[in-house]
C-alpha cells in the first residue's frame, strides 16, 4: 500500500510543474470555502493553508467549511459536530494572535443533523457557544447518487433528504438564530433545493461548488446533456432570492475535467477557458451580488494550486467592471456571511 505522506509529496511535485506569478496582487479576496483537518498521515491546518495562501494573492478573509474530521471520540452522536466548531475556532484565534494578513475562518459553517427536527435546538445553541464571533451557518449534506462508487462519492445520504418533512422541522430552526445554511447536493438535484428555497424563504441558503456537476460514471461523455439538466436547475434557483452561490469545487475528480491526471497541472488560462462556461451562466442568472468565488482547498488542490486557481478566477473575470469583480471575490462572501469587513 502506497503510504498517504509519499503520495501528497508526489502531489506537491506535481503542482510544482506549473507555477505562476498571481496576477492583480493587490485585489482583496475573501475565499468563501475551504477546509481543516487532522487526519493520519493527511494534514491540512493553519500551517498548509497559510503555505498555500502565500502564493501572492490579497486574500483578506476566509470561510471554513465543515468536513467531519476533527470529532472527539467521546460524546453524543449529535453533538459532535461541535468537536469542529471548537477547533477551527481555535484555529481562528490562533491565526489571530499571529497578526497575520488573512483572518483565517473569519466565517465558520458547521454541521448539524437536521433531521434531529426541532432537538437539533441545542446543536445549533452549543455550536454558536463554541463560536460566538465567528459561527455563521450550518451544512447538512445532501449528495445522493443511484451510483456513489461510480462518481468516487465518499458518502451518500437518503435520497430525497431535502423534501424530508423531519429535516425541513429541522430546517426550520436555523432562522431563530440568524443561521445560514451551505447546499452540498448535485445538479441532479437541484429542482428539490429550489422547493426548499421557496418554502423558508426567509433563510439564507449558498449552494455550493455550483451546483454539484458530474462528469464521469454514467455521465462521462454526456456534458451537453449535464449542461443542459444543470442549467435548468440554476435558472430556476436563481429566481429564489434567499439562494447564492459559490463558483469553485470543479477541481474535484467527479465534476469530469480530469486535470488531476495530466502530465503537468493545467495553467490558469486553460482553468479559466474550461470553467468559463458554467460560472458565467451563474452569473447571468444570479448576478454578482449573489456568486462569490471559493477555493475548496485542500480538496481541489488535486487539480491544480491555490496561485493557479485565484490567476484563473482573475482571468475569467477579466472584462467584469471593478464593482463587479470586488462582488465575485470579496463582497458577496462579506455580506452573505455577514463578515466583519477588512
Amino acid at each position: 500500500m502506497r503510504n498517504e505522506g509519499n503520495v501528497a509529496t508526489e502531489r506537491e511535485a506535481w503542482l510544482s510543474l506549473t507555477v505562476e506569478d498571481p496576477i492583480e496582487p493587490d485585489l482583496p479576496i475573501c475565499d468563501s470555502h475551504h477546509h481543516l483537518w487532522d487526519l493520519p498521515n493527511n494534514r491540512y491546518l493553519l500551517e498548509e493553508l497559510l503555505k498555500d495562501i502565500g502564493g501572492g494573492h490579497r486574500i483578506v478573509q476566509t470561510v471554513f467549511v465543515e468536513c467531519q474530521s476533527i470529532y472527539k471520540e467521546s460524546g453524543s452522536e449529535g453533538m459532535r459536530p461541535v468537536d469542529e466548531t471548537e477547533f477551527v475556532q481555535s484555529i481562528a484565534d490562533q491565526a489571530a494572535r499571529g497578526h497575520e494578513m488573512t483572518a483565517v475562518a473569519s466565517g465558520i459553517v458547521g454541521s448539524a443533523d437536521l433531521t434531529l427536527g426541532s432537538k437539533v435546538i441545542p446543536v445549533l445553541e452549543a455550536h454558536i457557544a463554541a463560536s460566538k464571533n465567528r459561527f455563521r451557518g450550518i451544512r447538512h449534506i445532501s449528495t445522493w447518487n443511484a451510483n456513489p462508487a461510480d462518481i468516487m462519492a465518499a458518502q451518500n445520504a437518503p435520497k430525497g433528504l431535502l423534501l424530508d418533512p423531519k429535516f425541513r422541522e429541522g430546517f426550520a430552526c436555523l432562522q431563530k438564530y440568524g443561521l445560514s445554511f451551505d447546499a452540498w447536493l448535485y445538479f441532479s438535484q437541484l429542482m428539490e433545493l429550489v422547493d426548499l428555497a421557496k418554502a423558508f424563504p426567509y433563510i439564507a441558503i449558498v449552494v455550493n461548488h455550483i451546483g454539484g456537476l458530474l462528469g464521469i460514471g454514467p455521465y462521462d461523455g454526456k456534458t451537453d446533456e449535464v449542461f443542459r439538466d444543470w442549467k435548468r436547475g440554476i435558472t430556476a434557483l436563481a429566481t429564489c432570492p434567499n439562494v447564492s452561490v459559490k463558483l469553485g469545487g470543479l477541481g474535484m475528480p467527479r465534476s469530469g475535467f480530469g486535470w488531476y491526471k495530466q502530465a503537468t497541472p493545467p495553467s490558469s488560462a486553460e482553468v479559466a477557458k474550461a470553467v468559463a462556461p458554467y460560472y458565467n451562466c451563474c452569473i447571468e442568472q444570479f448576478g454578482v451580488d449573489r456568486c462569490m468565488f471559493e477555493s475548496n482547498f485542500p480538496i481541489d488542490k488535486i487539480s491544480f494550486s491555490y496561485t493557479v486557481l485565484w490567476n484563473a478566477l482573475k482571468r475569467l473575470s477579466k472584462d467584469f467592471s471593478p464593482q463587479e469583480r470586488a462582488a465575485l471575490f470579496h463582497d458577496t462572501a462579506v455580506k452573505v456571511y455577514r463578515l466583519p469587513t477588512k
